[in-house]
């Protein structure tokens, strides 16, 4: 269960027990005149002891002494302070969670002498202690202690102490979102599949009419009327009916074109007839790690009332081996009415988004399309872990996209694109083919996509290596990362708000 966190902040604070957490550089100086029971004077002679330097990230737990009002006193290194980073913020705030260890009333000392921390600081620094807080044990029933039981159930008060308090909090309100949008992002990849169907994940993003999403669903039905025979081909081997949801945000003027999200949702992937090993295929309920993140990202823009018109469109399926499977060899036909060899059922991904971005393009006209997807294991292979693969037919927008994943640290890779790659998916048969095979399979699934998205500015980020099963940091301990959401956010917030 996720820690229960309730932030304020203050311009001054004086805790009466509980923890309090003291923010420190490596030179940072007790103010003259400091009480003995001040925690700057109880810091300082505690760190001289344990020669503690305050190197970014490192902690000093200290036992207040006698006389103190606090229990617990954690000195937390900032290194020498200067030049951090909006990432370095919620690295301090992930940390400062680690740190709480149970307890119920928190002071964090966020001003350092010599350091300025400006609002925005601090409201990262409270986002990073929001992602930290996150755990997704819901199905676990081992019981715990009465004591661990009423522990779960409390929030924990932390009272940020800064300069520029309401500066920082009016900051924080937006900050929150955002940690509410990559929250529901994760929970949205941690949950079974057998949980978690297109319908039930349909009726989530319905949920974001609460806060002013207009929300459709269409129904196999209204698919199949439209001509969605890629998406639907994938579809076909479940007893569980495809969804195709469409989000609007309308947060900026009537005239502005919207922004368009657009994310693959393969609720379970077993790859169809082209079935997986077994070895690992559990984790292929993460397969719909894009609709989560264009699910979480609608929610944060809605939630923060972003002044920007968004569409968010998910493609919501899943792929089994049943015996009205699709087949190798077989050929459909999309929505643009290009006919598609499928060589690989589990090359199903690029499928599914080629419909989908079809139908974005055709009924909105957007500015730019952006697709997130868990598409291919070959992007794991050329970027592992550490960045996502983006792929694109517009370099401004690829530029934008490269600026925001190094603001975020969701970073980016640009791969390359071209006729040579593209010949790698013509087919004898059919207009072309899912899959060119194994080499540059990351490049001609990009390829496949491009041919579906005609002139509109357009980037495709393969998050298969970064969504899930990546590894946990200061601000993320879940086997579900969340990726994309803050990377999103902070392209609309920097480049695209009127």
């Amino acid at each position: 269960m996720s820690l229960k966190l309730a932030v304020s902040f203050a311009k001054s604070h004086s805790p009466a027990g509980g923890l309090a957490i003291l923010l420190t550089t490596s030179g940072t100086d007790t103010p003259a005149g400091a009480s003995e029971a001040d925690p700057a004077k109880v810091y300082a002679r505690a760190a001289k002891a344990a020669k503690f330097s305050g190197k970014s990230l490192a902690t000093l737990d200290i036992v207040a002494p006698h006389g103190s009002p606090l229990d617990r006193l954690v000195a937390l290194g900032l290194g020498k302070g200067d030049n951090l980073s909006a990432h370095d913020w919620l690295k301090a705030g992930g940390v400062a969670t680690a740190a709480l260890k149970g307890a119920e009333t928190v002071t964090i000392y966020l001003d350092v002498p010599g350091l300025e921390v400006s609002p925005k600081a601090a409201a990262d620094f409270a986002l990073g202690m929001l992602l930290r807080a996150y755990k997704f044990d819901i199905y676990k029933t081992k019981k715990k202690s009465e004591d661990e039981e009423d522990k779960a159930d409390k929030t924990i008060k932390v009272t940020i102490v800064a300069a520029e308090a309401s500066a920082a909090k009016k900051a924080f309100a937006e900050t929150e979102a955002i940690a509410d949008g990559v929250v529901l992002a994760r929970n949205l990849v941690n949950e079974p599949a057998n949980v978690l169907g297109p319908l039930e994940f349909a009726a989530k993003a319905k949920e974001l009419e609460k806060l002013g999403v207009e929300v459709e669903i269409l129904t196999e039905k209204e698919m199949k009327k439209l001509g969605m025979g890629a998406l639907l081909g994938v579809a076909q081997g479940s007893v569980r009916p495809p969804r195709l949801v469409v989000m609007q945000w309308k947060g900026g003027k009537s005239k502005d074109k919207p922004l368009a999200f657009v994310g693959k949702g393969v609720v379970f992937d077993t790859g169809g007839i082209s079935i997986k090993p077994a070895g690992g295929m559990e984790d292929m309920k993460g397969d719909m790690g894009g609709a989560a993140a264009v699910t979480g990202l609608m929610h944060v823009l809605a939630a923060r009332k972003a002044k920007v018109n968004a569409i968010g469109i998910l493609g919501l399926v899943e792929n089994m081996p049943d015996g009205n499977a699709q087949r190798p060899g077989d050929i459909v036909t999309s929505m643009s009415g290009q006919t598609i060899e499928v060589i690989n059922t589990d090359a199903e991904g690029r499928l599914v988004l080629c419909d989908a971005l079809w139908y974005c393009n055709d009924r909105f006209q957007p500015a730019f399309m952006i697709n997130l997807a868990t598409l291919t294991g070959a992007i794991g292979v050329a970027l592992g872990n550490l960045h996502a693969g983006l792929f694109s037919n517009d370099d401004d927008l690829s530029e934008k996209l490269l600026a925001a994943g190094l603001t975020t640290n969701e970073r980016l890779w640009r791969m390359p694109l071209g006729k040579d790659y593209d010949k790698m998916i013509d087919s004898k048969f059919a207009d072309m083919k899912n899959t060119g095979g194994r080499q540059a399979g990351s490049i001609t699934a990009a390829q496949f996509l491009k041919r579906f998205v005609k002139d509109t500015p357009w980037a495709h980020l393969d998050i298969a290596g970064t969504a899930i099963g990546s590894p946990t940091d200061e601000i993320n301990q879940s086997w579900a990362s969340g990726y994309g959401v803050r990377l999103l956010d902070e392209l609309v917030r920097a480049y695209y708000e009127s």
